[in-house]
């Protein structure tokens, strides 16, 4: 039998404050302290989760963990963060409905790692893939980069999340992630030029400052000691827990992993580093002339190094922080700014440039993680956002934030009264009105577009002439003073007049949390939240492309004089479309609450929890749980469950379970007041009968455990007891197996030994006889071995008698011969000495005469003409052996005959290169003019790609051939060479490559003297037609691949679509031909050719970067290119031998 556990098995306390008997505040804060105390920081109303902080880790997210409550019941098993998740992830999966989690409480309770620990489950559960992973990875690593940008440490809480957000996840038919859209609200702006003591301003400034590297500091102008920055508070600069520099590793890593290009990374780094710097210029006072004050800027050096990392001209903006321009209809005035205006001008321009980097940062994030399909998607929206705050002095975050808490309540019990009333009626069990605070009042209060606090503060900053923040709070005292949730000193209400505990200068709302003291100071600057229009106008005149798109108001074309919505109506608005959001799906909660101030473990305050309990409307929650029946399950469960308390169901019962629910419940003799049946499930009233059946079964499954323990005990004692009789056998068996095999090793080695010694005796009898049969026999041999001797000894001597007579005959006919032949050699030598004596003599006698007959003709230049003889004969010599051994014509014959002389080595060299001039000479001669222009064709592709790409060697060798598809000749192409005005320089198939998946697409390349024509393989058609003045530049790399990028000319025709990324088999021969139309137009400039291994290529309104990387063939040996976000194609090259 299968064991289910429940929520209700082994419980400390009450996991469910439904179930909570008796109920009171008391009783409701000593079960979450018993709970906490023991670990268990998880606590259920019903559908909702409670979570407490417990400032601490727990083995309890583990991945066993996440497969314990994968598919399983919502009160299957003790509360956790993990069930509500699987159960939202179920529901939208199996029943396609749309879920949103909303986590609230106040900073520090620990809403940002509940929104973590909800993704982190929802991620593990749903599908496996190499997509489905990358995106999985996406929408994780999007929380480390918000987090960096809008969370800070205050003094409740070290990560406090000081915006508010929410992110629908949206997920395919089969439950996987295919992307998602976050919606930020209200970034605490004011932190960035202003921090409470004890709190800093947002993470990102000190994790640049601690993580940056040395060299990344210094293309920012910045330094790493905190203290040289204005705007980054001192005191807390260090905090406990937290590594900056490693924190600043995984922001760079996540925003990489999200799709970030390198060139982003750099201005989102920039202009965090120009808010340094803007914090730290000052300004001091300076009379006019005519008497009025005006402000000059101290130290120009920060602002210089700002105006550098931006682009902007120093003076433009020296005089934004100086001036103040205001247009009329027909009219521009222009005021000077005192100093406390110009800080006010420096703070608004920090803000707002902060607040719209974070914008931007969300949109840019948004751009990646989007879903890329069409289709309908599942969505659920996970709500992150500041719970109720009441502090010692409140202003207008707060009651904004409030303001969105009670819009929050208001759909929470709407929808959870909702929820209850569609299950009663769904189980035919019949619906009670339940008494509720409605909260309706206070915001309609506040949000009221007459008579409302927002709209009245709309009013007032819209209104001409003098307006305060006292004038507003006059108006709120006429317009107000009889409303029941508003209380203020100065209203006509006499009863607060005496009320000390209200300063002049503030109002009080009654929210459903409690009452809350707000101050009026400062309402009005908050609500208009203005940035001076010079300021606007000089962010958009900076050459930093990120900051035109910041402050696109700025752009002098579309100056617009109307005033911008207020901060308020912003939110407002904001606020409700995100009501109407929340309204369209199956809601989800997560309360959580902070145990103490100290964020330390194990310590429970009694009085922050309870004020948290009644602000959160816990207490309310429960009752309108336990209007109508406190507990209900589903029949086959509870049947499962508690079978056991009646014979007839118990162990099995064959009918239907509602069948088997009533006999038991009839058997039980519960009163019938108690439960009511609905159509799939059983309703119980009181909390008392469930405990009343939990206790049955518990002393059910105690003698159940002691029947089981004495049935096994027996079977246990009797399987030991066969378990030993069998051992014994087989033991036995074995013994008298190995005694017998003893017995019988003993007579076999006896008889072994009796058989060795017999056979022995028999061998050694048989070699005695062999031996002497073997002497025998050798004694024969050797008596006829000497006489054979004798005899052969004999011979031998009487041979060499014989041979030493004849060689004595030998010897003495050699000498005899040999004197002959010394006597003739003595002979002949004299008569050769004779004759030679004789022609030296006479050829003595002739130079004589010689000499004598030349000294008549010449005596004093007879050495020079005998040298220049022999020179000149040395010359001969030299031309007729270099005629005979000249090399080929061949102009790459590199053969050359070498030198006979030294003195001749510089005309040897000369003679060289004019024989090579000359062959060239003679070769070129031979040319066409066809063939002509193909070598230089060729000539002008190695000044291009000679040593800079990799696929030109392979290149060298092949013809340019131009036309490879005979477009003339082919009928096919016959239409479309007729819609070809100009001749056709080159006619070849290229891939045109899509930018959403990397794959090619055939199409007909058609260069022209005027224009390139892309055209359709199959049908022939004119796809697109560029004029070459559009065409501004090509990009390639250096790998061996054929992709090419066609760069257009921004704001011409052709570029409407965006650049041309195409590759080709030809790509040398392509790109050296559109080189050559550019080099001898004279109407444009000459065409570039961009050589690098990353280039951005333009698709339509976005830049996409085109990356080139090695990697190991896939396909065989060719180029495969792939998408890897939306910014990113990258194309792998096979590496090179």
């Amino acid at each position: 039998m299968e064991v289910k556990t429940s929520l209700l098995d082994n419980m400390i306390g009450v996991g469910d404050m439904v179930l909570l008997e008796p109920l009171s505040e008391d009783s409701f804060l000593e079960n979450l302290k018993k709970r906490f105390d023991h670990s268990e920081i998880y606590t259920y109303i019903g559908s909702v989760v409670i979570s407490m902080n417990p400032y601490r880790s727990l083995p309890i997210y583990t991945p066993d963990k996440v497969e314990e409550y994968r598919n399983r019941n919502f009160y299957e098993l003790s509360p956790h963060i993990y069930a509500l998740a699987d159960e939202a992830y179920r529901s939208l999966r199996d029943q396609d409905k749309d879920q949103c989690i909303l986590i609230t409480g106040e900073s520090g309770a620990g809403k940002t790692e509940a929104s973590k620990l909800v993704m982190s489950y929802v991620a593990a559960v749903c599908g496996k893939g190499q997509e489905v992973n990358k995106v999985k990875e996406q929408l994780l690593q999007s929380n480390p980069v918000l987090e960096a940008f809008g969370n800070a440490k205050t003094v409740r809480n070290d990560n406090s999340s000081r915006f508010g957000k929410y992110m629908d996840i949206e997920f395919d038919f089969k439950g996987d992630p295919l992307g998602g859209v976050i919606s930020n609200y209200l970034l605490e702006k004011s932190r960035v030029v202003k921090q409470p003591r004890g709190e800093r301003n947002f993470h990102v400034f000190y994790q640049l400052l601690s993580g940056a590297s040395d060299d990344t500091l210094k293309k920012l102008r910045l330094h790493r000691d905190v203290s040289k920055y204005n705007y980054l508070s001192l005191d807390s600069a260090v905090v406990s827990g937290l590594d900056d520099a490693a924190n600043f590793r995984t922001v760079r890593n996540a925003m990489q992993i999200v799709g970030f290009m390198e060139d982003e990374v750099q201005s989102v780094l920039q202009l965090v580093a120009a808010v340094l710097k803007l914090g730290n210029i000052e300004f001091k006072p300076e009379s006019r002339c005519n008497g009025t004050d005006e402000s000059r800027i101290k130290d120009k050096n920060d602002l210089k190094e700002m105006c550098e990392l931006l682009g902007i001209e120093q003076s433009v903006l020296e005089r934004a922080f100086s001036y103040r321009t205001v247009e009329a209809k027909l009219e521009k005035v222009s005021t000077t700014l005192n100093v406390a205006q110009a800080y006010y001008a420096r703070d608004a321009l920090a803000k707002n440039l902060y607040s719209r980097l974070f914008t931007w940062l969300v949109t840019r994030i948004n751009e990646s993680i989007k879903a890329q399909t069409k289709t309908r998607h599942k969505v659920m929206g996970v709500l992150d956002i500041y719970g109720f705050e009441i502090f010692e002095d409140n202003s207008f975050e707060q009651f904004i934030i409030n303001y969105c808490n009670e819009k929050l309540q208001q759909i929470f019990i709407e929808l959870t009264l909702r929820e209850e009333q569609e299950e009663y009626v769904r189980e035919g069990i019949e619906w009670t009105n339940i008494e509720y605070f409605n909260n309706a009042v206070i915001c309609d209060l506040i949000e009221n577009n007459k008579n409302g606090i927002l709209a009245m503060l709309d009013e007032e900053c819209l209104r001409p002439g003098t307006v305060t923040d006292e004038t507003f709070l006059d108006k709120l005292n006429t317009v107000c003073a009889e409303h029941q949730h508003f209380e203020s000193r100065l209203s006509k209400n006499s009863k607060f007049l005496t009320d000390h505990s209200l300063p002049h200068n503030c109002f009080r709302i009654q929210h459903y949390a409690g009452k809350v003291l707000y101050r009026v100071e400062g309402f009005m600057d908050k609500n208009n939240d203005l940035l001076y229009r010079d300021l606007s106008q000089a962010m958009y005149k900076a050459n930093h492309s990120l900051i035109k798109q910041l402050f696109p108001e700025g752009n002098p074309a579309k100056v617009n004089l109307k005033r911008p919505p207020t901060a308020g109506f912003q939110f407002r608005a904001s606020v409700s479309t995100l009501m109407k959001n929340l309204q369209t799906k199956n809601p989800n909660y997560i309360r959580c609450i902070k145990p103490n101030d100290k964020k330390a473990p194990h310590i429970f305050t009694e009085s922050l929890i309870r004020h948290q309990v009644r602000y959160l409307g816990l207490m309310e929650n429960v009752r309108v749980r336990r209007a109508g029946y406190a507990f209900r399950q589903t029949y086959e469960p509870c049947l499962e469950r508690y079978k056991m308390l009646c014979k007839r169901t118990w162990p099995h019962w064959r009918g239907r379970a509602r069948e088997g629910v009533e006999v038991l419940m009839a058997d039980l003799q519960v009163p019938a007041e108690e439960f009511s049946y609905g159509r799939s499930k059983i309703f119980i009233r009181n909390p008392r009968t469930l405990f009343f059946l939990e206790e049955r079964r518990r002393q059910c499954l105690q003698d159940l455990a002691t029947l089981i323990q004495k049935i096994y005990r027996g079977w246990k004692c009797r399987s030991h007891f066969l378990l030993l009789k069998k051992s014994q056998i087989v033991v036995a068996a074995w013994y008298r197996r190995y005694a017998q095999q003893k017995k019988y090793q003993r007579i076999k080695s006896a008889t072994t030994v009796v058989q060795s010694y017999a056979r022995g005796w028999q061998a050694r009898k048989l070699l005695r006889e062999l031996k002497y049969q073997k002497r025998c026999e050798e004694a024969a041999t050797t008596i006829a071995a000497y006489w054979h001797g004798t005899q052969a000894r004999m011979e031998l001597r009487r041979l060499k008698q014989e041979a030493r007579s004849k060689h004595a005959v030998t010897v003495i006919w050699a000498y005899w011969q040999g004197t002959k032949a010394r006597r003739e050699l003595r002979r002949l030598k004299e008569e050769a000495r004779r004759k030679h004596a004789v022609a030296v003599i006479w050829a003595y006698w002739q130079g004589l005469k010689v000499r004598r007959e030349y000294r008549k003709f010449f005596r004093a230049h007879a050495g020079k003409k005998i040298y220049d003889f022999t020179i000149q004969r040395i010359m001969q010599k030299y031309f007729l052996g270099l005629r005979n051994n000249l090399p080929s014509m061949s102009p790459i014959d590199k053969n050359w005959p070498a030198r006979t002389y030294l003195f001749l080595d510089g005309a040897h060299a000369e003679l060289r290169r004019i024989f090579h001039l000359w062959r060239c000479k003679k070769y070129r001669s031979q040319f066409t003019e066809e063939r002509k222009a193909v070598y230089e064709e060729k000539l002008e592709a190695s000044e291009i790609f000679k040593d800079k790409k990799a696929l030109y060697p392979s290149s060298v060798s092949q013809p340019f051939k131009g036309d490879y598809l005979e477009i003339s000749k082919n009928p096919k192409y016959q239409k479309l060479n007729n819609a070809v005005d100009e001749k056709v320089l080159l006619a070849d198939v290229v891939n045109k490559i899509n930018r959403a998946n990397g794959k090619g697409t055939a199409r007909i390349f058609l260069p022209t003297k005027k224009s390139v024509v892309l055209a359709d393989q199959k049908t022939g058609q004119v796809k697109a037609s560029v004029p070459l003045p559009d065409l501004t530049s090509v990009s390639v790399s250096t790998q061996s691949d054929g992709f090419f990028a066609l760069k257009l000319k921004e704001g011409s025709a052709s570029a409407v679509k965006g650049d041309f990324l195409l590759s080709s088999e030809h790509l040398i021969e392509i790109i050296t031909k559109l080189h050559r139309i550019g080099a001898t137009a004279t109407d444009r400039e000459q065409l570039s050719i961009d050589i690098s291994d990353e280039f951005l290529v333009q698709f339509k309104q976005d830049k996409v970067c085109v990356k080139f990387v090695q990697g190991a063939p896939k396909n065989g040996n060719s180029v495969s290119c792939k998408r890897k976000n939306n910014r990113l194609l990258e194309v792998s090259v096979p590496a090179t031998a």
